[in-house]
């Protein structure tokens, strides 16, 4: 016996909302992840700035080291940031789903 179009609908349905919750899941890992990161990295900085004694990232002896862990937790800030639009955009996927389903 065949699934009706209404049943194929709601298990495609089911299927997609199941696969953007383990998204969901995924990215607030990689955020929780990143952000320990980025306080690995700060702890880092402070570390380099305070052997060197300057802290000045525009003085010329500043530590490469330092400078490069800022670049590096400039660019994961950013990352954390484009993933959070886009746990963003999935719960509101997620309530729009749940809300129609709701509805029908």
């Amino acid at each position: 016996m065949r699934p009706s179009q209404t049943e194929r609908m709601r298990r495609r349905n089911e299927f997609e909302a199941g696969q953007n919750r383990l998204r969901a899941h995924q990215i607030k890992t990689i955020i929780a992840e990143s952000d320990r990161i980025c306080i690995e990295l700060g702890h880092q900085i402070q570390a380099e700035e305070k052997r060197a004694r300057i802290s000045d990232p525009t003085h010329f002896a500043y530590p490469t080291l330092a400078k490069a862990a800022r670049d590096r937790r400039a660019k994961i800030q950013g990352s954390v940031n484009a993933l959070k639009i886009e746990l963003n955009r999935l719960s509101v996927e997620g309530n729009q789903a749940s809300n129609q389903q709701f509805a029908a």
